[in-house]
């Protein structure tokens, strides 16, 4: 009798993929491993925002050197009509109380042309008004370099509001400017809305023992501002006797604290700040544009100490310089050079580098 080999078979089917027990540990594997990852690639991305940034102050800067190179100085903070008693004919539209008019143009303006925005430069009408119909759809532009990739407040144009908030209204309509997330430094006192009609100013003379004196201002910024940047300003680099490795020129403010524009100033805006501190509030015109680092107008603490704000100083002002990295921001340096400031740095050398003129001495260690 033939044999035939005898077929096994097995009446299950071979167990084919996981249980659910099996899946729900992997599910937690790769939990785990997202987890231990997402940090790094966090901190890359932020890594490269800053070198970003860093990047476009560095090219603000050598825009600035460029325009220097041009016209042996530097661009004014912003330009306004100059008056030493608040009087300017009536097509000016000057503000009676910071004395501010037009035209209003701002440092960020000048540097156009040597930040290749030849176009956006042929468009605006420099001789009329920034809020002049024939500049309404140029200065609501967006120019890529004044913008830093870590802040979170908006990169849009914005409209201007006045001193409790509402739309302002300039010749019939409420200006709407390009965005910026850098500001040009004041140096240690600020001269905003009481460089005009205010005939006198506080100002410090010494900011060890919180010396200070009194100054006749009628007008003139330039007798307060110890920066390089003021309204009207005409600085050339003979002038920042400090040094310009020693003297900050340019700082990022983050749009999540207050909007800035590389446009210039406005009569009668007012920037606000988007959040609140015991400290801050609204502030005139100049800041749309300028920051300066304090101490200011014989302002002390209630300690005696002068008031100082470097960057991310929690007093919150829409005039100080404000930045979303991680544990400090870039300033540029009159030099060209870019350094980051943390927020820790010592309140002294901070404003020891935003004064221009002040001869003191710079001891890098405490930055």
């Amino acid at each position: 009798m033939q044999s035939y080999p005898v077929s096994y078979c097995s009446s299950r089917n071979p167990r084919i993929g996981f249980t659910l027990v099996e899946l729900l540990v992997v599910i937690s594997i790769i939990g785990v491993l997202v987890g231990l990852l997402l940090p790094s690639v966090q901190a890359t991305r932020e890594a490269a925002r800053g070198v970003t940034c860093s990047s476009h102050l560095r090219q603000i800067g050598m825009a600035a050197h460029h325009y220097h190179s041009a016209f042996s100085r530097l661009p004014s903070g912003y330009v306004s009509y100059a008056t030493n008693d608040g009087t300017a004919p009536a097509n000016v539209e000057m503000d009676a109380v910071t004395w501010d008019a037009s035209p209003g143009w701002g440092w960020g303006s000048g540097l156009l042309a040597f930040i290749e925005s030849n176009a956006l430069v042929e468009s605006l009408r420099a001789n009329e008004p920034i809020w002049s119909p024939a500049n309404e759809a140029s200065v609501a532009s967006t120019v890529p370099l004044f913008l830093c990739p870590s802040s979170t407040g908006g990169d849009e144009p914005f409209e201007l509001v006045d001193d409790v908030g509402d739309p302002l209204v300039v010749a019939n309509r409420t200006p709407r400017l390009g965005r910026s997330h850098y500001v040009a430094s004041h140096g240690q006192e600020s001269c905003w809305g009481e460089c005009g009609s205010v005939a006198t100013g506080e100002i410090f003379t010494n900011i060890y023992t919180s010396a200070t004196r009194i100054v006749t201002i009628e007008g003139d910024a330039g007798r307060v501002a110890d920066g390089p940047f003021f309204r009207n300003s005409t600085t050339r680099f003979r002038d920042v006797t400090d040094g310009l490795s020693h003297t900050i020129f340019f700082g990022e403010h983050s749009s999540a604290l207050s909007d800035k524009t590389w446009v210039g100033v406005v009569t009668g805006a007012f920037t606000h700040p988007r959040f609140h501190s015991p400290e801050n509030g609204p502030d005139a015109a100049a800041t749309l544009t300028l920051v300066h680092a304090g101490p200011s107008g014989g302002e002390l603490d209630i300690t005696g100490f002068p008031i100082v704000h470097p960057v991310n100083f929690p007093t919150y002002h829409v005039g100080q310089m404000f930045s979303q990295h991680p544990g400090g921001g870039y300033i540029c340096l009159g030099d060209g050079s870019v350094r980051f400031v943390s927020n820790s740095v010592d309140l002294f050398l901070w404003a020891e580098l935003s004064s221009m003129n002040e001869n003191e001495v710079i001891e890098w260690d405490r930055l």
